[in-house]
This record gives C-alpha cells, sequence and structure tokens, in this order.
C-alpha cells in the first residue's frame, strides 16, 4: 500500500493572503511549510484580493463546506468614471469619463442592495464553463456567458470618499457574491462607470481578521510555532450543539452506525450537533426522536 507523504495535522490555519498570490499558491505554501498530508482553503481569493483565507488541514477538511457556506464580509474600494475587462485595478481600460456621483446620491442608492439581489459573475472568475475556468476562456478572447444568479446582502455601508473619484464600502454578504460585480452595479445605478481599487475580506464565517497570520511570518517559524499557530476542528463551528458520547457509542458512530437517542438530551428534532467523545471531535451527527446518525466521521 503506498503511504501519503507528510505528517497527519488536523486543525485551522488563518491566513491574512496578501494581494499578488492565488488561494492555491496559499494552500501549496502552508502545506511544505507545516509538511502535512492533507490541506486546503475554504473560498478562492483573487491575487487582487487580501484578508481571510481559512486554511483545513487534514480532518478540518470536512468541515470546509460549513465555512464556504457562511457570511462573508469584505471592505473595498470602487473607483468612479472608469470600467475595465476585469471589473478591477488589474484589467484594461474599456470605458471612461463617467460622471462622479456626490456622497448623498451614494448613500440614497444602497439601500437598493440589501437584501436579495441578482447579480451577473464577471467573466474573469473561477466558475467553470464546460470544464474550463472563466477566465481562462475570458482571456483567450472568447465569449464567456454566465448565467445571472441571486445572491443576499446582509448590510452594506458606505465609509467615505477618498478624493473626488475613490468611495469606500463595507459589505456583509451570502456566499457567492461576487463584490467587484456588486462595485461596477452600485456605479451603474448612479449613471456612471467603476472598477474596484482594493478588496480585503475581513471575516469568513466564523473567523475573522484578529485571527489571521501573515504568511511571511509564518515562513519564519520553527516548527514547534508552527503548530501552535493551528486552531482545533471546532473553531469554525462554535455555536453548534455538542453532545458527549460513550468510548462504546463512538466507536459505532466511526463505524457509520447510528445510536439510539435515549440517554442523550436531544433538544430538538432534525438539528446537527458534534459528537465528541473525552473532548475530541468523533462526528459531526444529525439527530432527531428516533436516531443519532453521522454525517461526517472524523479519525482522531
Amino acid at each position: 500500500m503506498r503511504h501519503a507523504k507528510g505528517e497527519k495535522i488536523n486543525g485551522w490555519l488563518i491566513i491574512d493572503k496578501p494581494v499578488g498570490i492565488n488561494s492555491t499558491t496559499v494552500v501549496n505554501q502552508t502545506r511544505r511549510l507545516f509538511n502535512a498530508q492533507k490541506n486546503g482553503h475554504t473560498g478562492t481569493l483573487d491575487p487582487f484580493a487580501s484578508g481571510v483565507l481559512p486554511i483545513a488541514f487534514g480532518e478540518a477538511t470536512k468541515l470546509i463546506p460549513y465555512v464556504t457556506d457562511g457570511k462573508k464580509e469584505y471592505e473595498f474600494t470602487l473607483k468612479f468614471g472608469e470600467a475595465t475587462d476585469t471589473l478591477d485595478l488589474t484589467g484594461k481600460t474599456t470605458l471612461s469619463g463617467g460622471r462622479i456621483p456626490t456622497v448623498e446620491e451614494i448613500r440614497r442608492i444602497l439601500p437598493n442592495f440589501i437584501g436579495k439581489i441578482t447579480q451577473t459573475p464577471p467573466a474573469y472568475s473561477a466558475i467553470k464553463i464546460n470544464g474550463q475556468r472563466a477566465y481562462d476562456l475570458a482571456r483567450q478572447g472568447k465569449e464567456v456567458i454566465i448565467p445571472k444568479r441571486e445572491v443576499f446582502i446582509y448590510d452594506l455601508e458606505f465609509t467615505g470618499l477618498v478624493g473626488e473619484s475613490l468611495a469606500r464600502f463595507k459589505v456583509e454578504c451570502s456566499k457567492g457574491t461576487y463584490v467587484r460585480t456588486l462595485g461596477v452595479d452600485i456605479a451603474a445605478s448612479l449613471g456612471s462607470y467603476g472598477h474596484l481599487t482594493e478588496l480585503r475580506r475581513t471575516k469568513c464565517g466564523n473567523f475573522s481578521l484578529a485571527e489571521t497570520i501573515l504568511l511571511d511570518n509564518l515562513k519564519n517559524m520553527d516548527y514547534s510555532a508552527l503548530m501552535q499557530s493551528l486552531r482545533p476542528l471546532l473553531t469554525c463551528l462554535c455555536d453548534i450543539t455538542v453532545i458527549a458520547l460513550s468510548e462504546d457509542d463512538a466507536v459505532r458512530l466511526q463505524q457509520g452506525q447510528k445510536l439510539s437517542p435515549k440517554g442523550y438530551n436531544l433538544t430538538a428534532g432534525g438539528v446537527e450537533a458534534m459528537a465528541v467523545c473525552d473532548g475530541l471531535p468523533v462526528a459531526l451527527v444529525r439527530m432527531d426522536e428516533k436516531s443519532i446518525s453521522p454525517i461526517r466521521v472524523f479519525n482522531l
């Protein structure tokens, strides 16, 4: 049998991704630094963007969907009067000379973008079309047609002007939201063109900037310090119900068997919970009045 290379490392590493590299590069670099068998990220940040990028190691990769499905928060800067093909400052200018709206006009239209809205993702995005990334097709000069999608904007705040044409915003949004598209749509609603000059993710699921570490700092750490920078598996599920199992029931769950709910205090039916034994996660489970069923089993 062929054995996986590297160490069995489990937990979360919360990176403050710098501008200029993509998320996959961060995954590869951190895997090498930790000599880890397996890791992955929880949602792409373009090279243009910076900020919170949670990296899951080992068994934490089984919880990635619970982070990617969570809310995201961003800060972004929108330049009025000029459009680019990438919707950000890395692209080529396609339109210029658009009007610069007033502060009062900006504040007046923001409520139109709160709640459920429809977006057309940008051609320069990681969406796959017939097996190919949209940005690869766009760079080849091919036509990229991406269906519209519904996303949810929980909050959108205008935080001020920088000079005459740059406006800063904060947004709290659902997964799948393209902030570059949001910025361009804001500009269009004001009778102007626009593109983003800055994009920074400040929160991803339960993880925030306050918990991040710089990639360059990791490179200067010894192995012991690297391991101390990891956060436990359950960090991403801080508000989930936890049930303590006996050793026998823990073994049954790890074998994929359902458990009887008798003897466990179930406050509600059909809810997800984390089953633990001696403080270690055993499985993510779904509980109802008939059974406790494993959804994701952990091998710790």
